[in-house]
């Protein structure tokens, strides 16, 4: 079963979002992707590779995240937080990733916490087969 694995990015961080999943697309052909849903258009048009659209973040696409962490349906989620920039849905936000902290759930914020846990599920997933 393939690991399931959510992108996310800020408006001012989508461009850094996208560069990222270009240069790690093989890897991330692995796994299941899920994306809200301007981020996951972006990632679809610039790098091809299959993604399930959530809704757009500030209506509802973090909350839709936040449940499936809850769930145990995610096994990973990358968020590229611009950390100079206010955003509307900081409450959303605060909860999305409050529930990834709580569950447990391997998370990254950056380029390199991104390719850390990009590694891990790799191999996690390598160690299954």
């Amino acid at each position: 079963m393939p690991k399931r694995l959510a992108l996310v990015a800020h408006d001012a961080k989508k461009d850094a979002l996208v560069t990222w999943a270009r240069a790690k697309r093989r890897d991330l052909q692995g796994f299941d992707l899920y994306a809200t849903g301007t981020t996951g258009g972006r990632l679809m048009d610039d790098t091809g590779l299959p993604i399930t659209r959530l809704l757009s973040g500030p209506l509802g696409g973090d909350a839709q995240l936040g449940a499936m962490i809850a769930e145990g349906a995610l096994d990973g989620l990358v968020f590229f937080i611009d950390p100079m920039t206010a955003v509307p849905h900081d409450v959303d936000v605060k909860s999305l990733l409050r529930l990834a902290i709580l569950y447990d759930t391997p998370l990254a914020v950056n380029e390199t916490s991104a390719n850390a846990v990009l590694f891990a599920l790799c191999a996690e997933g390598a160690d299954a087969d």
